[in-house]
């Protein structure tokens, strides 16, 4: 069916939302083609889209549909599903209470009991009220750190975990096999509620969860009374659950931006709500220096995501990279856990094939094993509950997007524990006369100087989306001889499950899940990776070095970026 045919179809609907119709009859052409030349797709985060009508957009039409399949999923292959129900929370962006409100009548519509939260609450809560309910599946309505005009939409299986992809094409085949959108049965919100199948929860999900959260701490005792923390939740959901944890913890020097912790869907404070960019500190900044604050945290609308800024030696506060923060993560819990004795004797730390080596060299000098996944979390929250029933104990799983997890209680990244650890890692650390900014040196020190950078390259609309692949399929077809003066000799081809050694011209296949994903890696032990991004309308460039000094590092990583960028320019040009 052709973008126009579909436009029509939606135009001629006379239940159709008021104001979704408004805004239909005010499309241009191009609106047009990008609204309804395709249904949203899930990606590396699940779904999302700018909200509005059409195929390609978030509403209450492309919600019902997901839901529809999803729920026909759940009943199909998850046990007692009707029973024990599926738990829905949602952040504070445009439409959420309505898209998660809805999500609830089209389970309940089949009979699915659902758990709705009384008000916005973080993506980790959920998972971990998947787990502590012992429910079938879960639901965040969220666009994480989008722009203010994208909604989104992520599910989770029964054990808290964001669907991985054999399970999620299960869903997508179902969602795609619904033809009329409009004709999905759904009953009122009041009928369900009446008998039982939509319960409102809160409080008694909240109090659990900060337990857990608390139980985390490795040095409760250490000085957490001298340390000034400013925290700002970019108008998201940590708000509440950061500062009751980080209260009841003990930290007296608390400071939030409070313009930021009003629950804003336009996010009208900062650029981007992000803690992954510099601008979203700006205000945090401001606070920082005038109560001289020993470290900034931010995390994302949906709390899944933290940023961290500490002081440098001239008294700046420097944004660490998601792989800086792990890899003071990482090194602060192991060696306090040896220290007290309560290291694992068998352990494993997960990252993924885009994150810094740092991280993994510091895991393998406890001796604990590394494993490392496609981008996207479910995949190490699909290997949590893989060594289950192992003798290897789960440690430590993070991403370079700001992402970590610390107590498998949850099964997707987690804001609230990380703040946490980070509070009481800065905590520790000045009661021994040290800044985070001295701790990551001496880890250049011991380590290595690895650095690293991303390069988001925004192309939009269907045009864009051609772009994007057209730039993994000229990589793909035409391999890099030399980039930045240095001999390409190894691609690993994500999609095509294939490592190449280029320097004896050998293959080994590549035990991950399929993706579009390419990796080069040269001859002094750099990399960069290509990749299209699953939740937003870009192409990502990862670029990994290590060097004796950071100078040396950092000047090799511009090199890269620079012949890296050359050639996606000429392709997309």
């Amino acid at each position: 069916m052709s973008f126009e045919t579909e436009y029509q179809n939606w135009l001629g609907q006379e239940n159709l939302e008021l104001y979704l119709r408004e805004q239909l009859e005010k499309m241009t052409e191009a609106e047009k083609e990008d609204a309804f030349y395709r249904n949203l797709e899930f990606g590396t985060g699940g779904m999302r889209g700018v909200v509005g009508p059409g195929t390609n957009r978030m509403n209450v039409y492309t919600i019902r549909k997901a839901n529809e399949g999803f729920a026909q999923y759940l009943l199909k292959n998850v046990e007692n599903a009707k029973e024990r129900g599926i738990v829905i929370a949602y952040d504070c962006r445009h439409f959420s209470p309505e898209f998660a409100m809805e999500s609830a009548k089209v389970m309940a519509s089949h009979g699915i009991k659902a758990y709705v939260f009384e008000t916005l609450r973080p993506t980790p809560e959920l998972s971990f009220a998947v787990r502590h309910l012992q429910a079938a599946g879960g639901i965040v309505v969220t666009a994480s750190h989008n722009p203010p005009e994208y909604n989104g939409y992520k599910i989770y299986d029964e054990t808290g975990c964001q669907l991985v992809p054999a399970d999620a094409d299960q869903v997508i085949a179902l969602v795609d096999a619904i033809d009329d959108v409009f004709a999905i049965d759904v009953k009122s919100e009041e009928e369900l509620k009446a008998a039982g199948l939509i319960q409102i929860i809160g409080k008694e999900i909240d109090d659990v969860y900060t337990e857990r959260v608390k139980a985390l701490e490795i040095n409760p005792d250490c000085n957490k009374k001298d340390l000034k923390i400013v925290f700002s939740p970019l108008h998201g959901t940590a708000n509440i659950p950061v500062r009751r944890v980080l209260t009841e913890c003990g930290y007296e020097q608390l400071h939030v931006v409070e313009e930021q912790c009003v629950a804003d869907p336009n996010f009208s404070t900062v650029k981007s709500p992000n803690p992954e960019e510099a601008s979203a500190f700006e205000m945090s900044i401001a606070l920082g220096k005038e109560i001289d604050a020993d470290i900034l945290i931010a995390t994302d609308p949906d709390a899944d995501r933290v940023g961290l800024a500490v002081k440098n030696p001239e008294g700046d506060y420097v944004l660490l990279t998601g792989n800086q923060t792990g890899a003071i993560l990482i090194h602060y819990i192991l060696s306090q856990k040896k220290a007290h004795g309560t290291l694992p004797a068998k352990g494993k730390v997960f990252n993924t094939i885009v994150t810094s080596d740092m991280g993994a060299a510091i895991a393998r000098s406890y001796g604990f094993e590394v494993v490392s996944t496609l981008t996207g979390f479910k995949f190490i929250g699909e290997q949590a509950r893989l060594i289950e029933d192992t003798d290897y104990e789960y440690v430590f799983g993070y991403e370079e997007s700001y992402g970590y997890l610390i107590g498998d209680f949850v099964r997707d990244k987690g804001s609230v524990q990380s703040v946490l650890m980070c509070a009481e890692a800065a905590a520790y650390y000045k009661e021994h006369g040290k800044t985070l900014y001295d701790v990551l040196m001496e880890l250049y020190e011991t380590y290595g100087c690895y650095r690293e950078a991303l390069v988001n390259i925004t192309l939009k609309g269907k045009e864009g989306a051609d772009k994007i692949q057209a730039i993994l399929a000229d990589f793909r077809e035409f391999t890099p001889i030399t980039v930045a003066g240095k001999e390409v000799v190894a691609v690993e081809d994500y999609k095509e499950s294939i490592h190449t050694d280029l320097t004896n011209d050998s293959t080994t296949a590549i035990d991950l899940p399929k993706s579009n994903v390419l990796k080069y890696t040269l001859a002094d032990g750099s990399w960069f990776v290509l990749r299209p991004s699953g939740t937003e309308p870009k192409a990502k460039v990862y670029i990994g070095v290590i060097a004796d000094v950071i100078d040396a590092a950092d000047a090799q990583v511009a090199k890269i970026k620079e012949d890296v960028l050359a050639r996606v320019n000429e392709i997309i040009a």
